[in-house]
């Protein structure tokens, strides 16, 4: 019997996760500010603005204004992110995972994964909130 479930689970189609679209982000992060960790440790918080236009922050960082836009990759949409202080895209593959996020970096696929930890009190930069 114990061989029967086995077999029947190893059967069963795998569920591909799905990259958001850029809509599908959009509706999930506008007039937010959220946090995010890589692993374990805070990595930045970033504020989603209206006109997919962004303010970031590295942990213990400056904050950078940016904007964001929708890309075609082969795994599926990915997001990419441009800075004021950066003009190389940041693009990644956004999951939405229970109604949190999950961001896989495209730019050097493996290396970074970053999860939405919290959703955050208002960004301040330079004791402006944002």
């Amino acid at each position: 019997m114990k061989y029967l479930l086995l077999l029947s689970l190893l059967a069963a189609p795998a569920l591909a996760e799905t990259p958001m679209s850029g809509d599908e982000f959009e509706a999930m992060v506008e007039g937010k500010t959220l946090t995010f960790s890589a692993e374990t440790a805070p990595f930045g918080t970033e504020y989603y603005a209206p006109n997919r236009r962004v303010i970031w922050s590295f942990v213990g960082g400056e904050c950078v204004a940016g904007e964001w836009y929708e890309e075609a990759h082969d795994t599926g949409p990915s997001i990419c992110f441009v800075y004021e202080n950066d003009e190389i895209p940041k693009c990644w593959l956004v999951y939405d995972v229970d109604g949190k996020i999950r961001a896989d970096y495209v730019n050097t696929p493996g290396t970074t994964v970053l999860y939405q930890a919290i959703e955050s009190e208002p960004l301040v930069c330079g004791g402006v909130g944002a």
